[in-house]
Formats: C-alpha cells, sequence, structure tokens
C-alpha cells in the first residue's frame, strides 16, 4: 500500500512549485486559556488529574486509554523527551471540574504512530523547514482503533467538541508546531471533525469477527475448503514439532517469564529492523503488576522450555494482539501462535473481535476480514496542507480499490 520514496519526494515538489521563505515563530507558552466558559490546561503528567476523576470520564475498558497504562508508559520512561513523545495533555475544566480528555503529545519524529507521515517530513525538509516538533493525539506505539475525546457525559456537545478542536488549532499556530495529527479515532470522532482545512486518511488493518462460533472447528466450517485445508495443515505441522502451547492469563504471568518474554520483544526488533524495541523492560513488569486483568500471554514450549511467546490485551469485547517474539524459528509457529491461538481464546471468552494489529494481508487467508482505520491533520502551512490534501486524495483511491481487491480474497463461504 505504500508508495516508494522517491515517487512521494517527487509528488511534493511537482506539487510545491513555491518560493519558501525561512521564518522563526516565536513560541507562545500555552498553559490555560477560559474560551465559552471552559477552561483550557496542558498537563505535562498523566498524573495531573486526579484517577477517580479520569475513570469517570473514560467510561470505557478499553486497555490503552486506563489511567494505570498511560502511568505506565510514563513511569518505565517509555515516553518522554528521549523517545520524541513529550506529553501535553490537554484537559477542560468547567467550574474547576474535570470535564474532558485529549491524550496529547509534542513529537520530534514518528515512530511508534503506524500512521506513516516520513515522506511529508522530507518534503518539509527539501523547502528548509521544520516538520518537527508536531502535535499528536495518539496511543504511544499501539495503533489501535478507539476513542480519542473523552467527555463528562453531562457536557458532551456539539459546542464542547468545536471548542476542543478550535484550541487545538490555536495551540499549533501559536506555537512552532507544524500540525496536528488525530491517529486512529472512532469513525464517528473521524467524521465528525468536518472542517474543510482539516484532512482526512484511509488506512486498512484485518480484524477477525466471532460469528458467535462454538469452537475452532465451527470457524473453519465457515470457510472454503482450500483455507481451511491449509490452516489444518499449518497447525499440524506446528505440533508435529514437539511444542506445547499455554494461554497464560495476566495475574499468573511470572516475573521470570516476563523477563523472558522482554528478550523474545527485543529479539523480534533485532531481527526486523536491528535496533531495540521501542518499550523498555519495566513497561512489561508495571503493567503485569498493574493491568492483569487486561493481559494474557500465548507461550509456546520445546523440551519443557520456552521459546516463544505473544503478548495480548483484553476487554470486555475484544482481544488485541500486540506483541510477539521467538529463540528460535519453527514452521508456521507465528500464524499458530499469533492468530490461531488468539481465534480459539476469543471464542472461548466469546470476545466479538480480535484486532492482530498493523499490516498483513496474508491475515485474510487465515479468516480477518479487512477494517478501514481513520486519521486526521490538520498542517498550519497552507502551501503543505494543498499539497498533501492532493496526495490524500489520490491515496484514498488507491486505499479503496486495495480494500475492495483484499475483500474479494476473503476465505469465506458464500452463504
Amino acid at each position: 500500500m505504500g508508495r516508494d520514496s522517491a515517487f512521494l519526494q517527487e509528488t511534493f515538489k511537482a506539487l510545491l512549485r513555491i518560493n519558501w521563505a525561512l521564518y522563526s515563530t516565536n513560541i507562545s507558552f500555552f498553559r490555560a486559556v477560559t474560551l465559552l466558559d471552559f477552561e483550557f490546561r496542558l498537563i505535562d503528567s498523566i498524573t495531573e488529574i486526579d484517577p477517580e476523576d479520569y475513570s469517570r470520564l473514560i467510561n470505557t475498558d478499553n486497555p490503552f486509554v486506563q489511567f494505570d497504562f498511560f502511568k505506565t508508559l510514563e513511569d518505565s520512561a517509555a515516553i518522554g523527551h528521549h523517545s520524541g513523545w513529550i506529553t501535553q495533555h490537554l484537559i477542560v475544566l468547567h467550574n474547576n471540574k474535570l470535564i474532558a480528555f485529549l491524550p496529547l503529545f509534542i513529537r520530534t519524529n514518528s515512530y511508534g504512530e503506524y500512521v506513516f507521515d516520513f515522506e511529508w517530513a522530507k518534503a518539509y525538509h527539501s523547502y528548509g523547514l521544520n516538520y518537527y516538533p508536531k502535535l499528536t493525539t495518539a496511543i504511544p506505539f499501539t495503533p489501535s482503533a478507539g476513542q480519542r475525546i473523552f467527555y463528562d457525559p453531562a457536557y458532551k456537545n456539539n459546542e464542547l467538541f468545536n471548542a476542543i478542536y478550535l484550541q487545538i488549532k490555536h495551540i499549533t499556530q501559536k506555537n512552532q508546531y507544524s500540525s496536528w495529527h488525530l491517529l486512529f479515532p472512532r469513525k464517528s470522532e473521524h467524521e465528525e471533525l468536518n472542517d474543510k482545512t482539516l484532512l482526512k486518511r484511509l488506512g486498512v488493518q484485518f480484524h477477525w469477527f466471532n460469528h458467535d462460533y462454538k469452537n475452532f472447528d465451527d470457524f473453519l466450517c465457515r470457510l472454503t475448503h482450500k483455507r481451511r485445508k491449509n490452516i489444518k495443515r499449518e497447525r499440524k505441522q506446528v505440533y508435529s514439532q514437539g511444542l506445547t502451547l499455554s494461554n497464560i492469563e495476566g495475574k499468573d504471568v511470572s516475573p521470570a517469564l516476563w523477563k523472558e518474554f522482554y528478550l523474545f520483544y527485543q529479539l523480534t526488533y533485532a531481527k526486523k529492523s536491528g535496533h531495540s524495541g521501542y518499550l523498555p523492560a519495566d513497561f512489561f513488569t508495571l503493567i503485569g503488576q498493574r493491568m492483569p486483568e487486561k493481559i494474557v500471554m500465548i507461550t509456546v514450549k520445546s523440551n519443557q522450555k520456552v521459546v516463544a511467546a505473544a503478548l495480548c490485551f483484553k476487554d470486555n469485547n475484544t482481544l488485541y494482539g500486540r506483541y510477539w517474539g521467538c529463540r528460535q524459528e519453527f514452521e508456521y509457529l507465528h500464524f499458530e501462535t499469533c492468530y490461531y491461538q488468539g481465534i480459539e481464546y476469543c471464542i472461548q471468552h466469546k470476545l466479538k473481535k480480535f484486532d492482530a494489529g498493523a499490516q498483513g494481508g496474508h491475515k485474510v487467508q487465515r479468516g480477518f476480514e479487512p477494517v478501514y482505520t481513520y486519521s486526521n491533520h490538520w498542517i498550519k502551512d497552507k502551501p503543505f496542507r494543498e499539497a498533501i490534501n492532493n496526495f490524500l486524495v489520490e491515496e484514498q483511491q488507491y486505499t479503496k480499490s486495495y480494500f475492495q481487491h483484499i475483500t474479494e480474497k476473503t476465505p469465506f463461504k458464500a452463504i
């Protein structure tokens, strides 16, 4: 689905044939402003919010927006100046009562976002301008869609929604930030932000949906003969290698197993990209202590020794596949550990969906279905905004075509 770097660079140059002048912007240190009886504040840490007030606003069991998830990112130093995720959450108060929350970060790079804008940064650089720092509303290192703007139900209305958006634009305009990016919001949030200057972007992921299956064989019966046969063959090959797989709930993951898992996690990054993973060891041990009910780990043993593992988060409706790694390679083990075990877990625990992470068109052959993901982008500089919009219009046509093409490849039997 990507475009190569040279093509994008030339696209931007063609669209931006303008004589740019270097300029500097005086930084306005925005901390609080009152608008329409709402008080807006930027905070440097989630701990500046009372956990009970925060829980009252969130009103969802999605693991990635819980107070403890953000706090663990901070406490483990997974985010901060060194990583380019600098906390600047926006909160809204009315009569000193917390009524809205928007996760917000100053970004000095684009790593860990999974909505790729590296070519946009290159285009800025080619004209002597800075793309970073920018503002991003997202869950760090987590390409999973969900609610991004949270309200006290008594205050949720279009006036407040628009006031928050206007305040974000104000912060971006008055400071050195090039842009604001809202990543992986719910479709309703994506569409509700209908300002013509706010750019919209589509992406594609692959999720598995539980159609009230009784067991894994019941799921397989929905597939074509060819795909059903291939999955059975892959699973048989895994177990013929003498491997034993187990699902371990978060409360039962021992410190020693967390240590093993972190090794696997780092090995995955080392093999794929040659650099270390984004998350430090302390993140995993702390999240295991603070949110055990949101975690399940799938372990693989060979000769009674753990050789691979996958870490999933969960809520009452969804299993989220997040991290995987192995000490040694086994044929089809990745598919078994990261896909089939998760599907079985969802069926057994009556979860409605399995979000197995970003990318991976090969998931379709294994019963996953394409879904759209969304993002919104406000670019401060008008010429760049227009150029990027032209690119996104073209990209959206490609994305929709790809979505249609991959939908036709799903392995489900016609009903």
